[in-house]
């Protein structure tokens, strides 16, 4: 495959240059003030991303599953209770997690290509009047189904039931790409990685920690050293780290904080949702259908997009990479070969976005798909004129 390509796969996501030459840098003295000095403003910049004022952030060379554990063994005890919903492939390896960890985990099976049911979730807290459930989780964005749910909607569930459990929100996919509000939304933890939305190669799990989720730590018995952020917090306090830090990733993580803040959060959020409209757009002049099964659940990172009845959606994967180049994302779980996915987040434009849309086109030309070249693409390029009219229009 050409590195001249854009990849729409839904993460690890394209590398701006900028970024990858703050990762590639020359080996530095982890213990001297020259650390604390690129590693304090990447921890501040987070913060900003999540909009936080009150969480503490942890930084592990690790991935979102990592994040997850940290989560999970920092703040619970065997045999805790858990509330959760299976709605996609991740929400479903967080909830096996948990239980290989002996947690007691309650989950909803919700059919993939919908929310978190926020109402569901109020009535089992509300029957709850022990308050047994210590943990709910629920993933922000299923990577595997392009559904994004309503974490306000369940923070409003725990109120209305006046229930105390912490909420724990997988963020991989959505922060840094998508409107994400931890204090606003009472989120207790927060869970991302580098190689999403911050642009950055994989290894870096990123954790935010509210001070009711730091208040847990103190009386949690799960076993765990490595993702043990007490540790990490007495390694900042000396501007260094328990063990061997990442340094180039963690230097990335600062530019590309800064990246995102100069940019504007705003103006990411927007250009996400703009991107993402064009792709829905193209979906719809190909006659096909997305999996997030209404557009109040539609990701403005990843669209996972059905294919007809009886064809093997993974045609279409290995077809791009073999023939042009280009990768796309396959599904996972329970869409697998039902569904690809085409990655739209991070560092990408809309003239980027125009080029896997032809590729797509010409793949699904090539395989016998009811598809005419040049459909999505127009549909597309219509979105994008209109939506830049529009804002030239509004800036004057």
């Amino acid at each position: 495959m050409t590195s001249q390509n854009p990849i729409f796969i839904p993460g690890p996501t394209n590398i701006p240059e900028e970024l990858r030459k703050a990762v590639d840098m020359p080996t530095i003295d982890h213990r001297s003030p020259v650390f604390g000095r690129m590693l304090h403003p990447a921890l501040e910049g987070v913060k900003k991303v999540l909009k936080t004022d009150q969480a503490q952030v942890f930084l592990f060379p690790s991935t979102g599953t990592g994040g997850w554990e940290t989560a999970l063994t920092n703040t619970l005890s065997p045999g805790d209770k858990v509330l959760a919903a299976r709605n996609g492939m991740f929400s479903h390896r967080w909830i096996d997690m948990c239980q290989r960890h002996r947690l007691d985990v309650t989950h909803i099976e919700v059919p993939w290509g919908e929310g978190i049911p926020a109402a569901r979730f109020e009535e089992i807290l509300t029957a709850d009047k022990g308050h047994e459930i210590r943990v709910v989780l629920a993933t922000h964005n299923e990577t595997a189904t392009g559904v994004k749910s309503d974490i306000a909607a369940i923070r409003r569930a725990l109120d209305a039931a006046r229930h105390p459990a912490l909420l724990f929100v997988d963020g991989v996919s959505s922060i840094g790409s998508m409107d994400f509000r931890m204090d606003e939304w009472g989120v207790d933890i927060a869970v991302t990685g580098s190689q999403k939305g911050f642009m950055l190669p994989p290894g870096l799990a990123i954790v935010a920690f509210s001070p009711k989720a730091m208040a847990a730590v103190e009386t949690a018995k799960l076993p765990r050293t490595f993702f043990d952020i007490r540790d990490m917090a007495t390694g900042y306090a000396r501007n260094g780290y328990p063990y061997t830090p990442p340094v180039g990733l963690i230097n990335g993580l600062n530019a590309a904080c800064e990246r995102i803040l100069s940019e504007g959060l705003e103006n990411v959020f927007a250009r996400h949702h703009r991107i993402a409209g064009g792709i829905r757009a193209a979906v719809d002049a190909w006659g096909l259908k997305l999996c997030a099964a209404r557009p109040d659940l539609y990701s403005d990172t990843v669209s996972a997009i059905r294919v007809p009845d009886g064809f093997d959606a993974n045609r279409i994967v290995s077809h791009a990479l073999e023939t042009y180049d280009m990768a796309f994302g396959t599904g996972l779980g329970e869409v697998a070969g039902k569904v690809f996915r085409i990655g739209h987040l991070g560092s990408l434009t809309d003239a980027m976005a125009l080029s896997g849309l032809a590729v797509a086109e010409m793949v699904m030309v090539d395989l016998g798909l009811p598809v005419r070249l040049g459909s999505g693409v127009a549909a597309a390029q219509e979105h994008y004129r209109q939506s830049t009219v529009s804002a030239l229009r509004k800036a004057a």
